[in-house]
């Protein structure tokens, strides 16, 4: 049945027609989670199908679509520019409307097109289709890039020219070592477009939020490390999760590597065009010699390593961590005005406080969700493990007196192994913190429609 539209409206005349989700029974442990909804949205999928590498300017406009079964190409066929020349390498997020349900244990995370009773707008955002690097072309205003770039400008990790020509070399990789903040600052480089004048951003935590959320309704799991399998299942849904991706690196090994910095190529599943997928990636013969070591890289329609591989910096959330003697709570606040975005305690006055965190480290159990699908923890162990509940990990410490003001990371680093998730978030952190395996990405929010 084709959509129906009454005269002079812009809805379905029947709107529960017209969405698809997942429900969530919080107290089974399996993660596999219920389809609902109309089920022949979830063969067709038509807003994860509207995901879509590109290579975006800095004004926001797109410059052109990437061929959707290879990215070194344009959409017409013609060869693509990922180096920055053209723009940054972006896979454009389309707006939609979400909904969150909720009925005793269960409850529902659903999504439509259209603007159904009860649904809210999810606005149009681009995230790098690979993790960030900074251009540093020019020193004084360093740009975050999402670009696939081997010259010394865009050296990723902490600029080390030392290491260039050996199996060490950071040519070609993300950037590390470098602050929320400066994150942050180093998108805004990128110029005043998009909304508010601060569309350009570090990873946000809204596409991240999104990204997660398109993954669990599109594969009806919360474990993203589920085996990768690329034929649908006997009703045409997808099936699986995205492997365990770059997350099974021995800790000491990775060290003695290169002292826990990125390994993986910026464009390593340039292959896979628009499709979810993984690449397998051998490690330099360092990492284990006498061993060989291959690594599968996950691609989410287009969103490269969209967990693993190096933590990212998340920006558009803040959590304040209170000793016990100081209040007891660990609350979560995120603000969706790019504009008002900082990383001091006064900044949470333009922030919403959106609940409370667990305050102990674990596999999460429960998730905060709320009216908008906050994919934060409010409990984890009893029960949750790799395999159990939502399968990821998360991370937090208790100052001993007073407060501190924590950002938020995403997605795990190469060692966390089943720790490590799109659902895996770590509390413990100022951002002003700087380490070998923190990076980020880059985003941009268009103005308002």
């Amino acid at each position: 049945m084709g959509l129906i539209i009454a005269a002079g409206n812009t809805k379905p005349v029947f709107p529960y027609d017209y969405y698809y989700g997942v429900k969530i029974n919080l107290a089974v442990a399996d993660p596999t989670v219920e389809r609902v909804g109309r089920p022949e949205l979830h063969t067709s999928l038509p807003i994860q199908s509207r995901m879509r590498r590109c290579i975006l300017k800095d004004n926001g406009d797109v410059n052109y679509y990437l061929h959707p079964t290879d990215s070194t190409k344009k959409d017409t066929g013609a060869a693509a520019k990922l180096d920055g020349t053209d723009g940054m390498y972006m896979v454009e997020l389309p707006d939609h409307y979400a909904k969150f349900e909720f009925d005793g244990n269960n409850y529902s995370s659903l999504i439509s097109e259209y603007p159904l009773p009860g649904f809210h707008k999810v606005r149009k955002c681009y995230r790098s289709a690979v993790e960030a690097t900074i251009d540093r072309t020019v020193a004084a205003t360093p740009k975050l890039a999402a670009v696939c770039n081997t010259t010394a400008s865009f050296r990723g990790g902490n600029n080390n020219a030392a290491w260039d020509g050996t199996y060490r070399s950071l040519l070609g990789l993300p950037a590390t070592v470098t602050s929320l903040t400066n994150f942050r600052a180093y998108a805004r480089n990128r110029g005043a477009a998009g909304l508010n004048g601060a569309g350009w951003n570090c990873d946000l935590y809204e596409a991240q939020r999104t990204t997660y959320w398109l993954f669990v309704i599109e594969y009806a799991t919360r474990n993203c490390q589920a085996e990768f399998n690329p034929q649908p299942d006997a009703n045409g849904y997808k099936q699986g999760g995205l492997s365990a991706g770059v997350t099974t690196l021995a800790a000491a090994k990775w060290n003695t590597l290169n002292g826990y910095y990125p390994f993986i190529p910026c464009g390593t599943t340039n292959s896979l065009g628009n499709a979810t997928g993984v690449v397998e990636f051998t490690m330099p013969d360092e990492y284990d010699p006498g061993v060989t070591t291959v690594v599968k890289v996950p691609s989410y329609r287009g969103i490269e390593n969209p967990f693993g591989h190096i933590w990212s910096w998340t920006d558009g959330c803040l959590c304040l961590i209170q000793s016990n003697e100081a209040g007891g709570r660990s609350i979560f606040y995120t603000c969706d005005d790019p504009a008002l975005f900082g990383s001091a305690a006064a900044d949470l006055a333009n922030y919403q406080e959106r609940g409370d965190l667990p305050r102990v480290e674990g596999y999460v159990k429960t998730m905060m969700v709320g009216e908008y699908g906050e994919n934060m923890p409010t409990a984890v162990g009893a029960g949750a493990s790799a395999n159990a509940h939502f399968c990821d990990y998360f991370y937090t410490n208790i100052p001993a007196t007073g407060e501190a003001l924590r950002g938020v990371l995403f997605g795990g680093s190469a060692n966390h192994g089943t720790g490590a998730g799109l659902a895996s978030a770590a509390s413990d952190r100022a951002p002003s913190l700087t380490t070998a395996y923190f990076g980020s990405r880059l985003c941009f929010i268009p103005e308002a429609a």
